[in-house]
């Protein structure tokens, strides 16, 4: 997109006054949100408050400041470009909230800092379910009627916690000034609350807050915007109810859908897609109950949507027959996915099914497999920061925290560069998961681990724990390479095509997607939006341009298939599966 719609300027020249924006996949939500922000800063003239635009993910936050740089960079003189901040809405509370003022509410001694599990410390402080203890970076909160709750997820069940018990547990933890990512919203809350001059400072400096993917706001995501509203906060929200899937964490794009209805509040949308093709659009449409049209007319190459019987011995030919038809469709690959409603059958599919070896050894083990198997590079360092950091005699509370965050202090810049280097290195630093487990591979990891631990002692005054070959021996590890010999000729060749899960592929534009459903995802995925089950069908369904297969086991095939025509999917027999 070059120039805006008729609709998206409607959204960006709106009044300085708290809008709603519901607006369909593909529908230029950053372009349109980024040239608002834009113009309400050049409205606000010189107004010392800040404007800010925040997001749920880093990917969107980094597309967000590239593209408003360019902006300004383009704009004619006079576009103000300072006193905008632009983050994701969890940096936003923990650079305002958590870790200047938190401390007070916690009846900590120190300012909070964020935990992300591994710290050793962390051991003290599990939580009982009816299974096992459980670490308490997987604790969840919520807030229901007015009251906070805490719980855990199991599978696809939210468990609840005695609240008297949790609450005990997550004190205690913030009395030593930590928190987790979900914690921090928890203390975020109970700081605006206790300290009502933090939040009317607060206020006074965001007079207007922009916030994208608004239908991911849960519970005390709500409630901490209510507060910033009540303050005086204007408050902008703009996304999709259809794709909210984390209704585990109280968002299911009920407060977007709602808060438009609101005296003071302006109600647009956008409706026109400029993502997919017409048959990928008309089956959005037909799962959504939405009307939107299409930018786009269809290429010549093969496009649309597919369904595809498999059976689970036969998934890794349908994959390769996959990828087949993407390049025959002359689309891109590397743009393109297998994308699992779970994170379980990603896994098994992509190959990724866990790391020999025990201990830090196999988290070191899996950060090489994650690097040269799946090029998942930050992935990688935050196995290598958690391992590297519980091999230290006595490291600092929240270390792990502050030198893999992207907005970590200057004073920490230089340890993250040291092991991402590490991490990225296969020559002088991670050895490569080609090697054999137990000899090459732990023998240059045993090297070129005491190296860096020794230069982390020397130049951060952080000494090593005395029991580091222990910490590092060879248990496990097989006399065979990390990697499968499978693995390496998919590398040499074509290369993989990325398996991941719904959920993480949220908010992308793919040239193909490959959804692998089971008899459950598929009628949920029919059904429409009105459960989550059936609104990760449909982010599955949006996240594609060209190319969409629905893959559903054989066994359901002659039950599904009426459904899916009448949905206007195109069938794929077993046997032809390469040539649609």
């Amino acid at each position: 997109m070059t120039q805006p719609s008729a609709e998206q300027l409607q959204i960006i020249g709106a009044p300085l006054a708290p809008m709603s924006v519901i607006a369909c996949a593909g529908s230029g939500k950053t372009f349109t949100a980024v040239r608002r922000l834009a113009q309400m800063r050049r409205d606000l003239g010189d107004h010392r408050g800040r404007v800010a635009l925040l997001s749920f993910s880093n990917v969107a936050v980094d597309t967000f400041r590239r593209e408003y740089q360019n902006l300004v960079h383009e704009a004619a003189a006079g576009l103000a470009h300072y006193r905008v901040e632009i983050g994701t809405l969890d940096s936003f509370i923990a650079g305002n909230v958590l870790r200047p003022h938190a401390y007070r509410t916690m009846g900590a001694q120190q300012a909070a800092f964020l935990v992300t599990g591994g710290e050793a410390f962390l051991g003290g402080f599990r939580f009982q379910t009816d299974k096992y203890p459980r670490e308490i970076t997987m604790m969840q909160v919520g807030i229901d009627n007015g009251g906070v709750y805490f719980c855990y997820s199991d599978n696809d069940r939210t468990c609840r916690l005695d609240t008297a018990q949790a609450t005990n547990l997550v004190h205690r933890l913030g009395r030593v000034g930590a928190y987790t990512h979900n914690l921090g919203r928890y203390w975020c809350y109970r700081t605006l609350a206790d300290q009502p001059g933090i939040l009317r400072a607060l206020a006074r400096r965001y007079p207007h807050i922009l916030i994208d993917e608004a239908q991911d706001i849960g519970t005390v995501h709500q409630a901490i915007i209510e507060q910033l509203v009540d303050a005086g906060c204007q408050v902008s929200l703009i996304g999709d109810p259809n794709q909210g899937i984390y209704e585990f964490a109280g968002a299911s794009g009920a407060f977007l859908r709602q808060y438009g209805q609101r005296e003071g509040v302006n109600g647009l949308g956008l409706t026109k897609n400029y993502r997919s093709v017409p048959p990928i659009l008309d089956l959005a449409n037909r799962l959504s109950s939405r009307a939107d049209t299409a930018d786009r007319v269809a290429p010549d190459t093969t496009n649309g949507t597919f369904f595809v019987p498999y059976r689970n011995a036969e998934r890794q030919k349908l994959i390769a027959a996959f990828q087949a038809a993407v390049l025959t469709a002359e689309l891109k690959l590397e743009c393109s996915a297998v994308l699992c409603r779970g994170r379980e059958m990603a896994d098994t599919l992509a190959g990724n099914e866990g790391a020999p070896g025990q201990g830090t050894v196999r988290s070191l083990a899996q950060a090489a497999i994650l690097r040269d198997r799946h090029q998942d590079y930050l992935g990688a360092f935050k196995l290598v920061a958690t391992s590297i950091v519980g091999l230290l005699a006595d490291p600092p509370r929240g270390l792990v925290a502050r030198i893999t965050q992207p907005l970590g202090s200057p004073d920490d810049w230089a340890l993250r560069r040291l092991v991402w280097t590490f991490t990225r290195n296969s020559d002088s630093g991670l050895p490569a998961a080609t090697l054999t487990g137990d000899t090459q591979w732990h023998s240059r990891l045993l090297e070129r681990t005491r190296a860096l631990l020794a230069q982390v002692a020397q130049d951060y005054g952080l000494p090593s724990t005395d029991n580091l070959g222990n910490k590092l021996a060879r248990r496990g590890l097989p006399n065979a390479p990390l990697m499968a010999g499978a693995d390496l000729a998919a590398n040499e060749d074509v290369g993989r095509i990325r398996v991941d899960t719904v959920h993480q592929a949220k908010g992308e534009g793919l040239d193909a997607v490959l959804y692998f459903a089971n008899r459950e995802h598929a009628n949920a995925l029919l059904a429409g939006v009105d459960t989550e089950v059936g609104r990760i069908g449909y982010v599955a369904v949006t996240r594609a341009r060209n190319l969409l297969w629905l893959a559903i086991p054989a066994s359901s095939l002659a039950e599904l298939r009426p459904v899916l025509l009448e949905r206007g999917f195109r069938e794929l027999g077993a046997m032809n599966a390469e040539r649609p």
